[in-house]
């Protein structure tokens, strides 16, 4: 059950959303978790600050999932997501924030796992 929300400085185009969102299903599978139960939030032209200065350029990115990884996926999804980042969207790895909620009780169709 992951969650995949991202805040971005960007304007970004239906076609960058589309290829954002089926790379992040492909990368899911690093975390372990099936792109068949993944959702992706992306929210555009979003201000956000780092140092104090607003990024031009720049992305949060949330990832919430049922139970836990291991740090080593953790690293390697880490990697993928500024990966994504930067070819589809310009955004360099330093500009990158990616947090990792693991969730315990997680609810979905009217019941919870």
């Amino acid at each position: 059950m992951p969650f995949i929300d991202s805040k971005i400085t960007l304007p970004v185009t239906p076609e960058q959303k589309e290829n954002i969102k089926s790379r992040l299903g492909k990368a899911v599978s690093i975390i372990n978790k099936p792109e068949s139960f993944l959702m992706v939030g992306i929210e555009d032209n979003y201000d956000l600050y780092m140092g104090g200065n607003k990024l031009e350029k720049g992305a949060y990115v949330s990832v919430s999932l049922f139970g836990n990884a291991t740090s080593s996926a953790y690293e390697k999804m880490t990697g993928e997501i500024c990966k994504i980042y930067e070819e589809e969207l310009g955004i360099p790895g330093q500009a990158v924030y990616v947090t990792y909620h693991g969730v315990n009780d997680w609810g979905w169709n009217g019941r919870n796992f």
